[in-house]
């Protein structure tokens, strides 16, 4: 997530952004009606408060109609805004919610092979600020784009019946406003937009990074020295904050300069038109009036094209994540298999140019305690992910019950297989949920049960609350073998036929390590069990034993 990817154009991203809203085109319809009214109102208020000025001045008329219609359109003007508001955010959150369900979705299929060592600071950035700016997009952009087009639109066919020449006038002004200067402008901070959202989240990866060392920061006395990084990065943040404002206060000075201009330049044409002969005085005050008063929906969309250049920015992000290819993908659809043994035949694998598997054999017979020994790096680890299908083999096979592996529905290996890494993660929940995870809907005796083969009962039972104590109380006083326990309870739920124990007793003293490998041994039954560990003692239990030299079975 660090490296910068190149930047699609702004249109694109919209379209991907605009392809979310079709479950709710009528609702977007239905703003721009009110949206395109509501402008019109505003418009027309003025023209015929200057028409009807006119008409006292010159014909000593009375005022009640006037007013009575002003009033009017002034309360249509507030009813039709509200409505278009109304309908934008409804699209919006409706929209949000869909895109935070999308992106989820996303992350569970990448998960895990291309969310491994991805920088968790920006996938937050991404789930959280980039997903609340697209609010901006579906809210304040869709529908004022598509309403600046109907009200000029409708502006340059009411000038031109006035005069050809102030309609093509009025569209040029309009189409400059609207789209030559925020296009120019966007061009030029389009790039900009990217890197800032892109440098925001490295700044929220570098302080998520703090808060989870801030120990070893402490110990070693080396708070001044990332102060001093994080102002570094905050300052580099703010200067191109500063950039992208004088960016937005360029591209404001141009737009008020442009709409003067055309406005003087309308009456200046209107003037030459009377003289000649070609307008009458009402014509020619309307036009002017008309003119200078319909700025408003094209005046938006230059307002917001800066803002546009990072909520575009945060769209790429997102949308380039939905649109990312899994490397292992799920399976479905076929025969389900029922576990027989596993083995591993003459894989290859590498990881990030590394090679860590090369011509790897292994059998793994079904209803024993295999054993993996070996030094860290050697590929222990690698192995249990190529047999849980978190990556697949780049050569060779792994199998589950004589299939290649590949061709089994995913949902049935995961409930073939219990998996435990090295390090147990815990959510904002209550331990009983946390242990339940492996078991939704287990009941409070089976999760007990699971607690008390894992030697993690009685320490919960100590607790106030027992298993209803929510985690977070707790912050970081579970120790890690406290932590690892709680994993193992879970694959003792779980229930698996085939169970992978990555490092489990590593954080143990040896007396809670006798007690949770005894509580394997004998509740085995059926199952198969690899057992990764580098230490010899958690190897006694297993009934077969594999050394692991670099990839290799010797």
């Amino acid at each position: 997530m660090k490296s910068e990817p190149h930047r699609r154009k702004g249109i694109r991203i919209m379209g991907g952004l605009i392809g979310l809203v079709k479950p709710l085109l009528p609702v977007m319809f239905l703003a721009v009606l009110l949206g395109t009214l509501g402008y019109i109102c505003a418009i027309f208020l003025t023209i015929l408060a200057g028409y009807g000025l006119l008409r006292l001045f010159f014909e000593a008329g009375q005022p009640g109609t006037l007013f009575a219609a002003l009033g009017i359109l002034a309360v249509l003007r507030g009813l039709f805004h509200y409505g278009e508001q109304y309908c934008n955010h409804f699209i919006a959150f409706k929209l949000l919610a869909l895109i935070r369900h999308k992106v989820f979705a996303a992350l569970r299929r990448l998960c895990p092979a291309k969310l491994e060592g991805k920088d968790k600071g920006n996938l937050i950035s991404m789930i959280t600020t980039d997903v609340e700016l697209l609010e901006v997009f579906y809210a304040h952009t869709i529908s004022p784009i598509a309403i600046a087009a109907a009200v000029s639109l409708i502006m340059t066919v009411f000038i031109g019946r006035f005069s050809p020449l102030a309609g093509i006038l009025a569209l040029a002004a309009y189409v400059t406003v609207g789209a030559v200067i925020p296009l120019v402008c966007g061009k030029r901070g389009g790039e900009k937009g990217l890197r800032f959202r892109n440098r925001f989240g490295d700044l929220n990866s570098f302080v998520l990074d703090s808060l989870r060392g801030l120990d070893e920061t402490i110990q070693y006395r080396r708070g001044e020295q990332r102060r001093k990084a994080m102002e570094r990065r905050s300052e580099d943040l703010g200067r191109m904050q500063k950039e992208l404002n004088d960016l937005e206060t360029f591209q404001r000075s141009v737009t008020n300069l442009a709409i003067l201009g055309f406005s003087f330049g309308m009456l200046f044409l209107m003037v030459c038109l009377r003289r000649q002969g070609l307008a009458d005085g009402t014509g020619m005050v309307l036009a002017v009036v008309a003119m200078m008063g319909s700025f408003g929906p094209v005046s938006a969309l230059a307002n917001l094209s800066n803002n546009l250049n990072q909520t575009l920015a945060s769209g790429e992000r997102v949308l380039s994540l939905l649109e990312e290819e899994p490397q292992v993908e799920d399976i479905s659809g076929r025969p389900a298999a029922a576990f027989e043994g596993a083995s591993a035949e003459r894989v290859d694998f590498s990881y990030g140019g590394e090679e860590i598997l090369k011509d790897y054999c292994l059998e793994i017979p079904r209803g024993k305690i295999l054993g993996i020994h070996g030094q860290s790096g050697c590929g222990k680890s690698t192995l249990l992910k190529l047999l849980m299908r978190f990556w697949d083999v780049q050569g060779g096979a792994v199998k589950i019950s004589g299939r290649d592996i590949r061709q089994v529905n995913t949902g049935n290996l995961r409930n073939m297989e219990a998996f435990m890494t090295q390090e147990t993660h815990l959510f904002h929940d209550s331990l009983a949920n946390n242990i339940a995870l492996a078991k939704p809907g287990a009941s409070r005796q089976e999760i007990r049960a699971a607690a008390e083969k894992a030697s993690i009962h009685e320490f919960i039972e100590s607790l106030p609350k027992g298993y209803d104590t929510e985690v977070g109380e707790l912050g970081d006083t579970l120790s890690g073998g406290e932590r690892q326990r709680i994993g193992l309870a879970r694959v003792f739920l779980h229930g698996a036929p085939f169970v992978l124990l990555d490092e489990p007793t590593s954080n143990l003293d040896s007396l809670n390590e006798g007690v949770i490998l005894k509580s394997l041994k004998e509740t085995k039954k059926d199952q198969t069990v690899i057992l990764v560990s580098h230490r010899r003692s958690t190897l006694n239990v297993a009934e077969l034993v594999v050394e692991m030299e670099s990839g290799r079975k010797s």
